[in-house]
């Protein structure tokens, strides 16, 4: 049960009870009538705040996808208990009715831990397609929990993330694509080049390119 009376179509943020704790959930709603929501998870060193969920949090919206950030019980309640495996997904499940209860399509992903919870929970949540930003392929992540998404799953991943470059990535199978942002590390940050658009700008283009292919196409305006 939340704190908040929420419909996913005012920006606002609100607390949900989990077994973990409590989770909250930071609304970015479309205007007009959206197609999808995006539900998010933060990773380990940063919340919300991050750069790379913030930017989706401001351009998704604009391709009708209403984005949900959603910040884990344990930074919430500064509780570090809360932040093994077991927990977050846990929590993960008590926040997703908020977002399924919409009536809309429903995209799990996050960046880094907040992508694996993602891929753990999507086939059972019935989640329509998986974002993963930044996977820790390397540790804590692994091969086999990538793979086992159970649905479309877009991995958006830095060419030289110390916890897994793209190059370093098992074969994928046909429902799985993978975008490089060259030269960014982890935090999608890198030297800035004249050269190609800000990594920014080439993951949020992305990432509404691949959610765009997810969902039934527009009907024309007549």
């Amino acid at each position: 049960m939340s704190n908040l009376k929420k419909t996913g179509t005012e920006a606002g943020e609100e607390l949900v009870a989990t077994p973990a704790g409590a989770a909250r959930v930071d609304w970015f709603p479309a205007p007009g009538q959206p197609r999808a929501v995006a539900l998010l998870g933060h990773g380990t060193a940063t919340g919300v705040e991050a750069a790379d969920l913030q930017a989706l949090a401001a351009v998704l919206p604009r391709h009708g996808i209403t984005v949900a950030l959603v910040t884990q019980p344990y930074r919430v309640e500064g509780n570090p208990r809360a932040a093994d495996p077991t927990s977050l997904d846990s929590a993960w499940k008590a926040v997703w009715p908020r977002a399924a209860g919409l009536g809309l399509p429903v995209i799990s992903g996050g960046r880094s831990a907040g992508s694996q919870v993602a891929c753990r929970t999507a086939a059972e949540l019935g989640a329509l397609a998986v974002l993963a930003l930044a996977y820790p392929l390397l540790g804590p992540g692994s091969p086999r929990e990538l793979l086992n998404t159970g649905r479309p799953t877009l991995i958006i991943q830095g060419g030289n993330d110390p916890f897994g470059r793209p190059g370093q990535f098992p074969p994928l199978p046909p429902s799985y694509e993978l975008v490089e942002i060259r030269a960014a590390n982890h935090m999608f940050a890198t030297v800035a080049s004249a050269s190609r658009p800000a990594p920014l700008e080439q993951l949020t283009g992305a990432a509404a390119e691949w959610i765009d292919r997810q969902l039934p196409p527009l009907k024309s305006q007549r």
